[in-house]
């Protein structure tokens, strides 16, 4: 061809890729643990999945490649890059030939396109014309991103095709990774604003077989971070285990899963739970949750959520549980709920209302709950001891049915807590509670202990990479006895955790097995 030029490697002064995909890549998939807990060991949730969010933000061998490629290819630059200019471009291959004229190049052998924003484009073949700004790879191709104060993402497939002035494009039978998500799909499409993927599956299981997926016949992705997905199929292994027509989740977010999880304890016995969300409206969500147990049968229940920046209110109606299996049935309730951060202080405050029909078996009635909360950012110490600080004022109201009669309890509430993480393996915590609620003068145990006055302390620590085991201990202060007790041991089972408790004090036995939240 005339007017072409042969090189291996030259900088083109042009915007390669914009935005390909919104994506945000993450190492590995790991299992979420969830406590459950009377003695206060809940604040390890925090601290593992903080640990887990940190090993997710180290970058990959391949992203700190990424990075020094580019300061050596901006080392190159004839003059520094201009705020409204095109960011340059960076091609190398075995063989390279370029016509200036009409912008076509074609590229072979170990193709290497840096766009110097923070893309990465490989192939072993590739051609395109600069000056239209598009790529075409008739194999395989791998896309890398990552630009500071954006999503990350990677992915392989085949046969692409990518404008990056429109921002548009396609690529067969790829796979890579959605934020903590595995991604693949028979098309991608790239569009400005989104990402459709056709008989797309997700999965945060890295397995070849996932433990647990979501298949979908199309799967819109949105830099809001929101996945869609339509006429959607929920497999465990390679069996299917529900439909549904329409799904949608924020991928930014750690969710509950669509998968049950299965357990076991003294009071229940075997039981499943599960949980479905069906999404009405940007702000309005619907909840069915069933629980199914071998002593008491079926026990669901159903809610509807509206929530707007910081108010929401739910509707709901149906069995709950506490963690110490005290049951208390909804018919139904309404709970107003406002959480605000102050401006210009390190303080948070919280208004909360409940009013509905509460029923249990001894007792039924109209139950108002109002709380006013205010809690402190959370405070570093010399060593790096986090301290939490947490106060309330709460109203009980309740008019029982039976008797006609009316009863009321009404005070301040408290938490001091300390809190650290030594390593990547071993995290303690100790703390005083006060609250004016007990199922003593309350007419309800739902969630309530039978004193006020309480000292918990706790440490965890990781055996393996997937074993960790966690004490918690929770005294009377006032009786100065040890009133619990809780052992628990996690296993990973690389997408799922299977969690046992023995609460000591009650000589009771809890098995738990569940899928990693999504």
């Amino acid at each position: 061809m005339k007017n072409f030029n042969q090189t291996k490697k030259f900088l083109l002064t042009t915007a390669l890729f914009s935005s390909v995909l919104p994506f945000q890549f993450c190492d590995k998939a790991e299992a979420v643990y969830r406590s459950y807990s009377n003695t206060g060991t809940a604040i390890f949730d925090y601290i593992e999945n903080r640990r887990r969010a940190d090993r997710r933000n180290v970058l990959t061998a391949e992203q700190r490649k990424l990075l020094s490629d580019i300061a050596e290819a901006k080392e190159r630059l004839p003059k520094p890059i201009q705020k409204d200019e095109p960011v340059p471009a960076a091609f190398e291959g075995d063989d390279m030939i370029y016509n200036a004229v009409t912008g076509e190049f074609i590229a072979t052998g170990k193709v290497d396109i840096i766009q110097l924003e923070g893309y990465r484009f490989q192939s072993e073949q590739a051609t395109g014309n600069v000056l239209k700004q598009e790529v075409q790879v008739e194999g395989k191709a791998h896309v890398l991103q990552l630009i500071p104060g954006a999503p990350r993402i990677t992915l392989d497939g085949y046969n692409a095709v990518y404008n990056y002035g429109t921002k548009t494009g396609t690529m067969d039978a790829a796979k890579g990774r959605a934020g903590e998500y595995f991604v693949s799909g028979k098309r991608f499409e790239f569009y400005p604003d989104h990402v459709v993927i056709h008989d797309g599956r997700e999965t945060k299981c890295n397995a070849k077989l996932p433990d647990y997926s979501v298949s979908a016949e199309r799967i819109e992705i949105y830099p809001e971070q929101i996945m869609r997905m339509y006429n959607a199929k929920l497999w465990i292994k390679n069996k299917v285990v529900g439909t549904r027509g329409y799904m949608e989740k924020r991928i930014d977010e750690e969710n509950d899963n669509y998968f049950p999880s299965i357990g076991y304890d003294k009071d229940d016995g075997v039981y499943v739970e599960d949980n479905f969300e069906f999404p009405l409206s940007e702000h309005v969500k619907s909840y069915i949750n069933p629980h199914i147990d071998t002593k008491n049968g079926v026990r669901s229940n159903a809610e509807i959520h509206y929530s707007n920046r910081n108010f929401s209110i739910r509707g709901l109606y149906g069995y709950y549980r506490d963690s110490n299996s005290n049951w208390i049935q909804k018919e139904p309730s309404l709970d107003f709920y406002y959480r605000k951060h102050l401006p210009t202080l390190p303080l948070t405050y919280r208004m909360e209302y409940d009013i509905g029909h509460w029923k249990k078996q001894t007792a039924t009635s109209r139950h108002q709950e109002i709380v006013f909360g205010l809690s402190h950012d959370p405070i570093i110490l010399p060593s790096h001891y986090v301290l939490a600080l947490y106060t309330s004022y709460q109203i009980t109201k309740d008019h029982v049915s039976a008797s006609n009669s009316k009863r009321k309890v009404d005070g301040v509430s408290y938490l001091i807590r300390i809190s650290k993480s030594f390593d990547q393996r071993f995290a303690m915590y100790t703390a005083y509670l006060y609250n004016k609620f007990n199922s003593k003068n309350s007419l309800f145990d739902y969630d309530l202990d039978s004193y006020s006055h309480k000292f918990e302390t706790g440490i965890s620590y990781k055996l393996t990479d997937k074993d960790r085991i966690v004490c918690g201990w929770k005294f009377d202060t006032e009786t100065g006895k040890l009133a619990d007790a809780d052992y628990y041991w996690y296993r990973d089972l690389h997408c799922s955790t299977a969690i046992l408790r023995w609460r000591d004090k009650r000589k009771k036995l809890e098995v738990r097995w569940q899928f990693t939240p999504w």
